[in-house]
């Protein structure tokens, strides 16, 4: 399946604001949002022009997509099973884009990034459960157990030492030692840590 391959650090110029897709550059000095905010492509400009009601809802759904690693088939997929279900639609994206395991994994501070996590799985380093699992997009439910495979253990605790002060989310209980992470409740719209509305993507997808 084909991906986005250009420059990671023009996505988040793009959007205006870190999306944390770069691992470890995104959290250093180096990052270009640091000191650079205009669009890859656009002058600096004293007055942006007013954006209409498409651009902003197309803007938060690109946005949402480019953080979580999606490809418009998969994010639309999410859409129409939030959709199906109880609840406000919005938050239950949300809920489902946080409980994909590449994201669970990343969450975790297995891996300095969601594409980092989604290699590590579909190299056969992780289990769901006891059991192997490389299929990253499988959504995990409460009281689901993440580790890595004691045999690749040695392999991946460079990279999880690496991740040790990163906040772990309420909604994760881990294990740094066992390198494992529990899902002890489902997340909220709150713990994404990211700046989306959720209804920005509902309307967008309700047109």
């Amino acid at each position: 399946m084909g991906r986005e391959t250009g420059p990671k650090c023009k996505r988040c110029r793009r959007e205006g604001e870190k999306l944390y897709i770069k691992g470890d550059r995104c959290y250093s000095r180096s990052c270009p949002m640091s000191g650079r905010g205009t669009p890859p492509g656009e002058r600096a400009k004293k007055r942006r022009p007013r954006k209409s009601q498409y651009l902003l809802h197309l803007r938060e759904k690109q946005k949402a997509k480019r953080i979580y690693g999606l490809r418009e088939r998969q994010f639309r997929k999410i859409v129409e099973t939030a959709k199906r279900k109880k609840g406000v639609t919005g938050e239950t994206i949300l809920s489902l884009l946080e409980r994909r395991f590449d994201n669970t994994v990343y969450r975790a501070g297995f891996a300095s990034s969601r594409d980092q996590a989604r290699q590590f799985i579909t190299h056969g380093h992780f289990e769901i459960n006891g059991r192997a699992t490389n299929v990253p997009s499988v959504t995990l439910c409460e009281g689901d157990l993440i580790s890595v495979k004691e045999s690749r253990q040695s392999a991946l605790r460079p990279f999880a030492e690496q991740n040790q002060g990163r906040d772990v989310p309420n909604w994760l209980e881990r294990n740094a030692e066992a390198m494992r992470a529990q899902l002890i409740s489902l997340p909220t719209a709150e713990d994404t840590k990211q700046t989306i509305a959720a209804n920005l993507i509902v309307e967008f997808y309700s047109r």
